[in-house]
Parts: C-alpha cells; structure tokens; sequence
C-alpha cells in the first residue's frame, strides 16, 4: 500500500497540492483523476520522488519514504514499475532489447536468462514475433503493451501508469485498461494511474481520488462516481452529453 499524509507542494508562489491525504491499496486499479492544474501529476511525481514533498510524507507499505536517504530509495524504486505517457521506449533498441533493459540495469541475470523472463512478459501482454522489430516497426497500442511489458518484468511491487491511453482509439485504450486491471489483480500489484479518461474511470475505477484546486475533493469507485452530488466532480466527469446520459 502506497499512502499520502498531509502533502503539500507548491512552486515559487503557485500551492499545486494542499494537504492531500490518501491511500492507494494493492490488488486494486487506484485512479488520479482532476482537471488541468489540479496536481494529479504533480501528486504522482511527488509519490515516486521526483518532487520532493514541501510538508506531509508518503509512505510505502508503512515505510516513509520522504525521509528515506537516496540509496534506501533506490531500494523501494527497484520495486516500481512505470508506464510513461508516450511509451518512452528507446527507438533505436528492438522490442526485446527495451524489455531487457530494467533487468540489465537492476538485476545480475544471464542474457539467457532476462531474454527468457522478455518472452514471458511479451506473452502476458498478448504479444508475439514483435521481438527484434523497432518500436517504429509496431502500432501505438502495441508500444503501449510493450511499454506495460517492460514496467511488469522486475515484477515490481509497485505500478504507475501516467495516462496510458493517450493518443489511443477507444477501442485500444479498452485493451490497455483491461490489461492494466488484469495485471494489477494477478500480481496483487498497488496500481496508481494518473488519467483523464473517462472511460477508464467508468471501466476499472476501483479507488478513485479526485483532485480539485489542489485539494483532494472526493474519494470512491466507479458506481460512487455514477450518483455522487459533488457539484465540481459532476461538472468535471459529465461533461460530455454522453456521459450526462449515463446518469439517467
């Protein structure tokens, strides 16, 4: 379990978080969700430690890491595994080269031995003969599933997602949510996504926290979110006459 206790975090005069509590639970898909501005981002960069928290703590499985010095740190983030926005996979590496790489770079495993652990990843992903392709050689939904496939091989503890849809159909991003859901119950991983989609809320929003104004102004689940009186979530989420029709 991943738990914020009273963040806080602003840059020069501009507070992006103001005393956000909140727990992110294993076993489940843990959703960051809120407007441009809101600090969802910044709240997930804060929890891997790449802002720094100007007040409160974060906490991994009871273990703060805030106060944690650099090598401890490096411990707990051997344990993460990150889907990036646009994939960042290395464009001149093959396929099965951008899978290895954590493994190359965190553990003492034999070619043999990380190519193996490549193949099974590929496989969970749904993935096959893409192994010496270029990520240029592949669709955006496949770089995303090679992106999830590279986060999931130190079978990591720990999974942020930051925005995995983007640039996707819908009909893909449902694929990529899916996996995400299924993967996340199977490894029994703590999940933190940071989205503005609002089909991946209504699909596998197990524990969503919703951010606005930088303060955490609701907490629930996908079926909460359906029949919630919160003015400003409502405005937020059913924006869409699509979605206004949901509620009826």
């Amino acid at each position: 379990m991943i738990e914020a206790h009273n963040i806080y975090k602003s840059f020069g005069d501009n507070k992006v978080l103001d005393d956000v509590s909140c727990s992110f639970e294993p076993g489940k898909t843990n959703l960051i969700i809120g407007g441009s501005g809101s600090g969802k981002t910044v709240l997930m960069k804060c929890c891997v430690g790449l802002h720094e928290v100007d007040e409160g703590h974060i906490d991994y499985d009871d273990e703060n890491f805030s106060e944690m010095s650099f090598n401890e740190r490096k411990k707990v983030r051997i344990q993460i595994g990150m889907v990036f926005q646009a994939g960042a996979l290395f464009d001149s590496l093959s396929i099965e080269d951008n899978i290895m790489f954590p493994l190359k770079m965190f553990t003492n495993m034999t070619l043999d031995e990380r190519r193996e652990r490549a193949n099974v990843c590929l496989n969970r992903v749904n993935l096959e003969n893409v192994n010496n392709l270029l990520p240029s050689e592949i669709s955006g939904g496949m770089q995303k599933r090679v992106a999830i496939a590279r986060a999931i091989v130190n079978n990591p503890n720990y999974l942020f997602c930051d925005e995995p849809n983007s640039g996707l159909d819908p009909q893909t991003a449902i694929v990529i949510d899916n996996l995400i859901h299924e993967i996340t119950e199977e490894y029994q991983m703590t999940t933190i996504i940071n989205t503005h989609d609002m089909n991946s809320v209504l699909e596998i929003g197990q524990n969503i926290i919703y951010l606005y104004q930088g303060k955490k102004w609701w907490e629930g689940n996908k079926d909460d979110i359906l029949h919630t009186d919160n003015k400003e979530l409502n405005d937020f989420v059913f924006a869409s006459k699509m979605l206004k029709s949901l509620r009826k």
